[in-house]
């Protein structure tokens, strides 16, 4: 017990990126037919979601100050916007592949009140504190994992608005609230990471996973987009604004694929030229799902602006998701034996 001890106390606030990415990649299988794996990799979230906040709990009694701490950290404390994102990508994963309404309503309302939680808390102490870092050192791609918890809720509430009847025109409005100010925040965090990139020297280890967040963030922006698209019909506020949805929807997109050459370049810079070790790290579930996401939401920004021939992406984008991930869950399993061995 006591090797685990330093692992759990030490568990980084990301760690709900496990059920980020699963959960994409199993919301991928679900649209292209591959409903068995679909459905295995549903069952297996719903198992990763009730573990990491078993151990998310038990962390904060048994190292309550290890939590404060976090919480205080320009480099781990946006790690917690993950669990908001988790929460609703379950909430999506459920409601696409077993039609559980009610269960992804639940989740839905559980995302939204981390989502003020999270979001208020982490940004107050962030600008409060007396003594932040440097800029370089300060910000990374992981801060952007507050675009995707609100783009998240939006995504998921926008699936959801048929169920509430005369309701739904008001949830819509509320779903397009998040979208715009995920998208704003988006340029908010964007401009400082870019900055960061091209003025201040970058070291292989600078280049962590969550920089492809970078990509992430816009992906999932786009599938936000593509889901208000097709809520179009039961708001006359989003019917008005059709022509801007798909615009800004588009641009979204563009950037993601924009981003796409980028990260693999430096990508291999970082670990071919410079050689920087290529090990397990929990962030990088960070990396699987934007590549996930980028799949769907190719996939939904085809069938929004009926440009069928984007599909040919989505089918070939989806093997790189589902092989990432696999390579992930491999580094994850090696790593928990270890630790298992060791007790």
């Amino acid at each position: 017990m006591n090797a685990v001890l330093p692992a759990f106390a030490t568990m980084h606030p990301a760690s709900f990126a496990l059920v980020m990415a699963t959960g994409i990649v199993s919301i991928a299988c679900r649209l292209l037919g591959w409903r068995w794996l679909a459905e295995a990799l549903l069952w297996a979230n719903v198992l990763f979601y009730g573990v990491l906040w078993v151990l998310t709990v038990a962390r904060i009694v048994r190292f309550p100050e290890r939590v404060l701490a976090d919480i205080s950290h320009h480099g781990r404390a946006v790690g917690f916007f993950t669990t908001v994102a988790a929460t609703c990508v379950l909430g999506t994963q459920a409601f696409i592949i077993r039609g559980a309404w009610a269960i992804a309503v639940s989740l839905w309302l559980l995302g939204i009140v981390l989502w003020a939680v999270v979001t208020y808390t982490v940004f107050t102490v962030l600008t409060v504190k007396a003594e932040k870092p440097p800029l370089a050192e300060g910000v990374n791609g992981g801060w952007l994992v507050a675009v995707v918890a609100a783009q998240s809720v939006c995504v998921l509430g926008a699936q959801l608005a048929d169920g509430f009847g005369a309701s739904a025109p008001n949830l819509l409005l509320f779903c397009l609230c998040m979208w715009l100010g995920g998208g704003m925040l988006y340029i908010w965090i964007i401009s400082l990471i870019f900055y960061r990139y091209t003025f201040f020297t970058m070291s292989p280890s600078d280049l962590s996973p969550p920089y492809w967040v970078n990509m992430g963030a816009v992906a999932i922006s786009t599938l936000a987009g593509t889901m208000l698209i097709a809520a179009a019909p039961r708001s006359p506020l989003l019917s008005d604004l059709l022509p801007f949805l798909k615009g800004l929807t588009l641009l979204f997109w563009a950037t993601a694929t924009w981003w796409i050459p980028m990260l693999v370049i430096l990508g291999v810079w970082r670990h071919v030229y410079r050689r920087f070790p290529l090990r397990y790290d929990p962030l990088y579930w960070g990396a699987v799902f934007p590549l996930g996401m980028y799949t769907v939401c190719t996939l939904r920004l085809a069938q929004a602006i009926d440009a069928p021939v984007l599909l040919v992406i989505p089918r070939v984008s989806f093997y790189v998701a589902v092989a990432a991930w696999l390579l992930a869950m491999t580094g994850l399993v090696r790593e928990v034996a270890r630790h298992v061995f060791r007790v």
